[in-house]
């Protein structure tokens, strides 16, 4: 299986395999047309809180990821990217926010899974 991470903003590519919407939040200036999403699965992301405590610059990634790594611990809908991630050979976990692969949710995401995404 590959997994790769992209922000929503960089080119879609016939490479990706079936593209998933990791955030809560629809990416701003982004259409449905040019996300060429396959799913939006939302409840996989950050919540509100925490999201917002991270954008607010009260802490740092480190532990923002160990936070949302907790969240993951209880969170069902990792169970459904699980069933995605077992049924399709590539998938791109696409997330919107600005910030580079390795410092996203979605690389965290991937660390819990057990994945090594390529970008």
């Amino acid at each position: 299986m590959t997994v790769t991470i992209k922000r929503a903003h960089e080119e879609p590519s016939t490479e990706d395999g079936y593209r998933v919407l990791v955030d809560r939040l629809w990416p701003r200036g982004i259409s449905k047309d040019r996300a060429h999403l396959d799913q939006w699965l939302k409840d996989v992301a950050p919540s509100t809180e925490l999201r917002r405590w991270f954008h607010a610059d009260e802490g740092s990634f480190d532990e923002f990821a160990a936070r949302y790594r907790d969240e993951l611990t209880t969170n069902p809908a990792v169970d459904q990217l699980r069933d995605i991630l077992a049924a399709h050979p590539v998938v791109t976990l696409v997330y919107a926010a600005k910030t580079p692969h390795d410092r996203s949710h979605a690389a965290v995401l991937a660390a819990y899974l057990g994945l090594t995404p390529s970008v």
